[in-house]
């Protein structure tokens, strides 16, 4: 009887993880998608349709007429209640699934309800979904047609710091371009202990480039900050000292705002009363996994990407959340598949995930990356570099991993690709 693979989540490492299951097991296995939208997007793009240098539809590619075309089922039902216990997943539309073998591919809740004001249905926009993104678009032509005070980062708890400084740096460009950039003050909060932390500690010396780029640009920065209010034209924020107590209390006017906010686990690892499930989760809601990518309680579910439960790298004055690439979230697929396929096999999983974390940052006519092997110091590759070229980059990988969801392909990310154009994979 073939087993049964269930990817829970259809981003970039749902998409990913189902291409390589179906090429690595074949026949022998029934790999369904279930997510809880019929549509792709490339969330690294976000940045770009926020300030209408994209649009949705350029970024975005329908699973149900792509999916099937490549042996793979596919639902748009969505979950609502994993039930590990009974290798079920009870969906949103009434109905049940079964299966022998499960990848948690969701990422994030987005927790706005933690800030007061916070949110796009309340004084906030995010750049985190598609729609989210869209959205913000729009209010950005208001903006820009009648430019004021503006206020970008990532709140307390934020894991994604990346884009957050894609957007303020892109958000000037664009208003350079449009010849208004005189009439609007960016201020950059966020609740890294410096520019360029990044939730890793720094990486190379993103700390002095990321804060040379900033006030290059001028654009006026707020560290150790937390945000206690975000009003209709003002934001509150606290700047914390070293012991993590209030140094100062910032009262920002703003008449746009676009804050990455802090992530949890989806609903659908909690039960009606808000209780996580023991054992699969940590009470934030995100995954527990060992070395080789599954859960020590259930052995036959394996998590990939943001939904998985990674300790801050240290503590700080204000919390911070470890990020996840996607050449991080291409280990964990990689790692997740072999491991799948040996248990089916009936051989003992040893596959494990490097954890390396290579990020490109697009400033709009330049950018930022970094490298980090691994993620957490000390590293065997600690680099960072700045340039046009970065820009060029980030737009080929839009092309490329577009080009990998409609042809189906289970092919290398194209991070590793500029790996080795770095020469990066020779220094290991």
């Amino acid at each position: 009887m073939k087993k049964r693979v269930i990817v829970l989540g259809a981003g970039i490492g749902g998409i990913a993880a189902a291409y390589e299951l179906k090429e690595n097991l074949g026949d022998t296995a029934e790999i369904s998608v279930l997510s809880d939208t019929e549509w792709f997007h490339f969330v690294p793009s976000n940045p770009w349709v926020a300030i209408k240098w994209r649009e949705p539809k350029d970024i975005k590619i329908s699973l149900p007429d792509t999916l099937p075309r490549f042996g793979i089922s596919f639902s748009a039902a969505g979950a609502k209640r994993v039930l590990p216990d009974e290798n079920v997943i009870e969906c949103g539309d009434g109905s049940r699934m079964e299966y022998d073998y499960l990848v948690v591919a969701t990422g994030p809740a987005l927790a706005f309800d933690e800030i007061e004001g916070f949110g796009p249905e309340k004084n906030s926009h995010s750049i985190c979904h598609v729609d989210h993104a869209a959205k913000l678009s729009t209010r950005w032509e208001q903006f820009c047609a009648e430019p004021g005070p503006m206020v970008v980062g990532a709140v307390q708890g934020a894991s994604c710091f990346g884009p957050a400084y894609e957007y303020a740096f892109l958000a000037n460009a664009d208003l350079r371009k449009r010849k208004v950039r005189d009439k609007v003050a960016i201020t950059f909060v966020t609740s890294e202990p410096y520019i360029g932390h990044l939730g890793l500690g720094g990486v190379g010396d993103t700390k002095g480039l990321l804060e040379g780029l900033l006030r290059d640009r001028d654009i006026k920065f707020i560290t150790n900050a937390r945000i206690d209010k975000v009003g209709p034209d003002m934001v509150t924020v606290s700047e914390m000292n070293e012991a993590g107590e209030v140094k100062t209390v910032h009262e920002l006017p703003s008449r746009l705002n676009m804050m990455i906010p802090a992530f949890k686990g989806v609903s659908c690892f909690f039960d009606e009363v808000g209780k996580h499930i023991e054992g699969l989760v940590n009470p934030r809601g995100f995954l527990l996994v060992d070395k080789q990518q599954r859960n020590p309680k259930y052995p036959n579910v394996f998590a990939v990407g943001v939904c998985v439960a990674i300790p801050p790298f240290e503590k700080t004055p204000v919390p911070v959340g470890v990020p996840k690439t996607g050449y991080m979230i291409e280990s964990m697929v990689t790692a997740s598949v072999q491991n799948i396929k040996a248990m089916i096999s009936g051989v003992e999983p040893k596959q494990e995930a490097t954890w390396n974390a290579i990020c490109l940052a697009d400033f709009g006519d330049d950018g930022v990356a970094f490298v980090a092997m691994p993620q957490i110091p000390p590293r065997n590759v600690n680099w960072a570099g700045h340039g046009r070229w970065v820009h060029l980059a980030k737009v080929a990988f839009e092309k490329y991993f577009l080009h990998k969801v409609r042809k189906g392909t289970s092919e290398p990310g194209y991070e590793r690709i500029v790996l080795n154009m770095l020469g990066v994979n020779k220094l290991r």
